[in-house]
């Protein structure tokens, strides 16, 4: 690869961060070169470090949102702590949190009194449901978000609503962050003024719901939790093969007829007087599933994939996680790295994020306090004041790096 400059190389990045949301849109901004100083609490840290050790003893979550950071340990309730934290933001670029609310402003760290002292400063806040309103001390949960919002009244079975199976609104909130990040350090190469951005979990959610809430709003309906099939269309639907199942998605009718003529060898369905056009098999669901269902079990799983993608069906095989870590696609583009953590290599993919002239970083995974001494010590801070700030726990270490 190219040695070509990272898209945001020479930017720091300070992350006041814990749990999803904010720690994925700094992870963004470190894959994409930024350096990312991220403050934790002494002894404890982020409390993610600690919602499982399935990863060589790491939590799974830490490890997939926190590569490329470097971890400093405070106690940000100290005078000193409060203090040292206050100094890092001035000399960055970037400051990022998603503390409860109220606490960066306690800390000196709010966005108002940021913005007046450091015009260049760009602060990114993460919140559950906004700066105001009814909701705005409330609690906000990814689950709870998910169901204040609605998503989970979309999402599930007819017979049960269920969360989505990841963090969809934390997720949500840290990839606007990242883009909302990025768009604020542009404008700043033309006006030289930095900004403020909230963003809430809320707020992200709410616009993943586009398409249900116009139908509610306009169509005068609540869309129907369909499992794996589609309010609007059919055949959508995993149906079963001979030894197991595969997921069929026809967009259109001319891809219902490339189904039926083409791949199970039927034409004489194409032009089936309930199942002819896309309106007619949604009113005819049952019978049009059924059908389907009858043809595919005549295939084995391996078979109908290449058949549907021969024939130019939009399908997939439903895989689980065991199948997605050995999936050919992720294999045959050579998606996968190695990454150091304090306990050993661990595999990563790449970011989706891919440039041409230059392969984005993978950096190593942080040791609560690993890179403590290195941080203070480019503040001024001796090795005296760092030595009594660690006895006396305003600052934290390696637990196996001695004072």
């Amino acid at each position: 690869m190219s040695t070509d400059l990272l898209p945001l190389e020479g930017i720091t990045v300070v992350a006041l961060e814990q749990a999803v949301a904010a720690p994925l849109a700094t992870r963004h901004l470190a894959d994409l070169g930024a350096r990312v100083i991220k403050l934790e609490r002494v002894g404890e840290g982020d409390f993610a470090r600690n919602y499982d050790h399935a990863v060589h003893g790491m939590a799974s979550h830490f490890v997939w949102l926190n590569r490329g950071k470097e971890s400093v340990a405070l106690d940000l309730k100290s005078v000193e702590g409060a203090d040292i934290a206050r100094r890092l933001v001035v000399e960055a670029d970037v400051f990022v949190q998603n503390a409860a609310p109220g606490a960066a402003e306690r800390l000196g760290l709010g966005a108002d009194e940021l913005a007046a002292r450091h015009p260049r400063l760009v602060c990114a806040g993460i919140s559950g449901y906004g700066t105001a309103g009814p909701m705005r001390d409330r609690k906000a949960y990814d689950m709870l978000i998910q169901a204040e919002s609605g998503l989970i009244s979309v999402t599930g079975t007819p017979d049960t609503a269920t969360k989505t199976g990841v963090p969809s609104a934390d997720i949500a909130a840290g990839l606007y962050t990242a883009q909302a990040v990025v768009a604020a350090l542009f404008r700043r190469e033309r006006t030289g003024k930095g900004g403020v951005i909230d963003i809430s979990m809320f707020d992200a959610t709410v616009e993943w719901l586009g398409h249900p809430m116009y139908m509610q709003m306009y169509g005068g309906r609540q869309v129907p939790r369909m499992g794996l099939s589609h309010a609007s269309i059919a055949p959508y639907d995993a149906f079963p093969t001979s030894d197991g199942e595969i997921l069929i998605g026809v967009q259109n009718d001319r891809g219902w007829r490339a189904l039926v003529t083409d791949v199970f060898e039927r034409p004489d369905l194409a032009e089936h007087p309930r199942l002819a056009t896309n309106p007619l098999r949604v009113q005819h669901r049952a019978e049009c599933d059924a059908l389907v269902a009858e043809q595919t079990r005549r295939f084995s799983t391996a078979e109908l994939d290449r058949r549907l993608a021969a024939a130019g069906v939009p399908a997939a095989q439903v895989n689980d996680m065991a199948g997605l870590v050995d999936h050919v696609q992720l294999a045959a583009r050579d998606r996968w790295r190695e990454v150091a953590t304090p306990s050993g290599t661990v595999r990563a993919v790449l970011p989706p994020m891919t440039f041409r002239d230059v392969e984005l970083p993978m950096g190593d995974i942080p040791e609560l306090g690993a890179h403590t001494d290195r941080v203070l010590d480019e503040l001024g801070i001796d090795i005296d004041t760092r030595n009594r700030l660690a006895a006396s726990g305003v600052v934290g270490r390696p637990a196996a790096e001695p004072s």
